[in-house]
């Protein structure tokens, strides 16, 4: 299986997108994205964990649990309708409806998603203009646009497709995601929507699904800064026409990989795409005792802005690495530790080292930095990825709403 990296959503068959402008961006760009599936979708999906959860995170956890097929996803942008009281439930659910009718398709087969500012009203005289306006416009090569429709502070959309063959035929799996800063996922990522044309059992699509988004998203962070909207989803339609993928069974492997891999990629698009970011970050914690404990180092370090610092300013300043994994509150053992950069090792068991510190700096000017960080107290390994801290970002955010 191979990635295409300018696949997208409606790459597998039986999906089509469109992208609208209604009026709630000020920069009037458009502001609403819609996606849909000719024929009704299983489908998986993680929000957020953030007590202060979005309207439309608290319906769709509704529609995830009343287990209905799933036609399409309508995400507007430049408002998030997060902190929006009652109101802003009744305006997600209303949006819903009405977009149903202009499809015409059953009722609770649609979710919204919404992304922007916090705390502000959905203007919804614009969003009922928008939604017959937009119900007409999808089309098979659409997924790029929708890509595109999602984003907020992105400066590219993130977008891939990926497939593999089965049965005499071929599976296609697409997605995009949106996310440049308010980035630390503990369940996905802002926004992502995943699609594929196979027909798979309940069961493993809620493994695979769950897997991917534990392997991928669940392991970047930007800024430590969980969103009040993440959301993922994956939509399965069957429009291959090829046998249900079964578990326990090589096909369902298959697919899994499949996922992994194309939500990987998004994943570290996100990265790449951080608010002001300059270099890409790969950590690989190893020799953990437990897969907790590799985690919580590996968090510590990516969030710690006293090492995203030094790494956009290039200084390889490892006691701050070193730092950040000791108040993780995962009992690391300074003295069994190894850590290198570049792989340059600077630390052998808990002692320093001597090494060319202008060279390893002059290496850490490329897109990606490389820390590798040796617990030595077990097996257990993962991987992150995060990104630098820029003035940028500084700007980015000091000013967002003003």
């Amino acid at each position: 299986m191979q990635l295409d990296p300018i696949g997208h959503p409606t790459t597998p068959r039986g999906f089509k997108a469109a992208l609208h402008t209604c009026g709630i961006k000020v920069s009037g760009s458009p502001d609403l994205a819609l996606l849909v599936s000719d024929s009704d979708c299983r489908w998986e999906a993680v929000f957020t964990t953030n007590a202060v959860a979005a309207a439309p995170v608290l319906l769709g956890r509704e529609l995830l649990a009343a287990k209905r097929p799933l036609r399409a996803v309508l995400v507007n942008s430049g408002n998030a309708n997060a902190v929006t009281g009652d109101q802003g439930l009744l305006d997600s659910r209303e949006t819903a409806k009405l977009l149903e009718s202009a499809l015409g398709i059953s009722s609770g087969s649609v979710l919204v998603s919404s992304t922007g500012v916090i705390g502000v009203p959905l203007p919804m005289p614009k969003i009922r203009a928008g939604l017959p306006a937009i119900a007409p416009l999808p089309v098979v090569d659409g997924g790029a646009l929708f890509a595109r429709g999602i984003m907020t502070t992105d400066t590219r959309p993130k977008h891939a497709a990926i497939s593999f063959a089965y049965a005499g035929g071929e599976i296609r799996l697409g997605g995009c995601a949106k996310g440049a800063g308010m980035i630390h996922p503990r369940m996905a990522t802002m926004l992502s929507y995943l699609t594929t044309d196979a027909s798979v059992h309940p069961e493993v699509l809620r493994t695979a699904f769950r897997s991917a988004v534990d392997a991928s998203f669940n392991r970047i962070s930007v800024d430590g800064d969980t969103s009040t909207n993440d959301t993922c989803v994956l939509m399965a339609n069957g429009a291959s026409g090829l046998p249900e993928i079964l578990p326990g069974t090589p096909e369902a492997e298959h697919f899994e990989e499949a996922l992994k891999i194309l939500t990987a990629h998004l994943a570290r698009e996100i990265v790449r795409d951080g608010e002001g970011a300059t270099t890409v970050v790969r950590l690989d914690v190893v020799g953990a005792r437990d897969a907790d404990q590799a985690e919580r180092v590996a968090r510590s370090v990516c969030n710690s802005p006293l090492v995203k610092c030094a790494i956009h300013g290039r200084d390889p300043n490892w006691g701050r690495i070193l730092c950040a994994a000791g108040y993780a509150g995962a009992g690391v053992t300074p003295q069994s530790v190894d850590l290198s950069i570049q792989e340059v090792t600077v630390l052998k068991r808990g002692t320093p080292l001597s090494f060319d510190a202008p060279a390893l700096s002059e290496s850490m000017r490329g897109e990606e930095v490389k820390i590798r960080l040796d617990l030595g107290q077990g097996q257990e390994t993962t991987t992150f990825w995060t990104c630098d801290f820029s003035a940028e970002y500084v700007s980015i955010n000091a000013d967002y709403t003003t």
